[in-house]
C-alpha cells in the first residue's frame, strides 16, 4: 500500500495542525532603563574609590582599596562584567551580574564588620578595637549604586507575539 500526498491533502493537514497550535504565544519582555544603569555604574565606581568606608584613628578615613584590596578588585571586576554585559545587551546575564554585585557588597560589608569586631579573638582587645574603628557612610552609597544597577532591568508587560507567517 503506497501513500501519496497531494497538494490538497497536505494543506488540509497543515490547517488542522495549525488550528491545534495557538496562534499567539505569551512572552514577557525584559526592559532596560539605560540612564538608571549608567548612574548606578558611576555611583559604584566613584564610591569604591573616593567614599570613606572605615574611620581609622590617626590615619583618617579609608576607601575600599585601603580597607581590603581584594574586596576592591573583586567589586570592580563584577562591576566591569556588568558594564560589559550592559553594552552587549545581554539583559538576563546583566540582571544576574547585578544580583551578584548586590550580594557581594552585602557579603563584603558583613566580612568587614566581623573582622573589626573579632580581629584578635580576645574580648577586651576586640572591644577596644571595635570602639576605635568605625564604619562610614561609603557602604550606603555603594549599596545604593548597586541597587540602581539592579533595578535598571525589569520584566515588562506580557506581550503577544504573532507566530503565524
Amino acid at each position: 500500500m503506497k501513500i501519496t500526498l497531494n497538494r490538497m491533502n497536505f494543506s488540509a493537514s497543515q490547517q488542522i495542525i495549525s488550528s491545534l497550535i495557538p496562534i499567539f504565544e505569551e512572552k514577557r519582555m525584559t526592559r532596560l532603563y539605560k540612564p538608571i544603569a549608567l548612574i548606578g555604574f558611576i555611583v559604584v565606581f566613584t564610591a569604591s574609590i573616593f567614599c570613606p568606608f572605615l574611620k581609622v584613628p590617626l590615619q583618617a578615613n579609608w576607601n575600599l582599596y585601603q580597607v581590603d584590596s581584594g574586596l576592591f578588585f573583586i567589586t570592580l571586576g563584577i562591576l566591569g562584567l556588568s558594564v560589559l554585559l550592559f553594552f552587549m545587551r545581554k539583559l538576563n546575564a546583566f540582571r544576574i551580574s547585578a544580583i551578584v554585585l548586590v550580594l557581594w557588597i552585602v557579603l563584603s560589608f558583613v566580612l568587614v564588620y566581623l573582622q573589626i569586631n573579632n580581629f584578635f579573638g580576645l574580648k577586651i582587645i576586640d572591644g577596644l578595637l571595635a570602639k576605635t574603628l568605625q564604619l562610614r557612610w561609603g557602604w550606603v552609597v555603594l549599596m545604593l549604586g548597586a541597587l540602581l544597577i539592579y533595578f535598571s532591568v525589569r520584566k515588562g508587560k506580557e506581550i503577544a507575539l504573532n507566530t503565524e507567517a
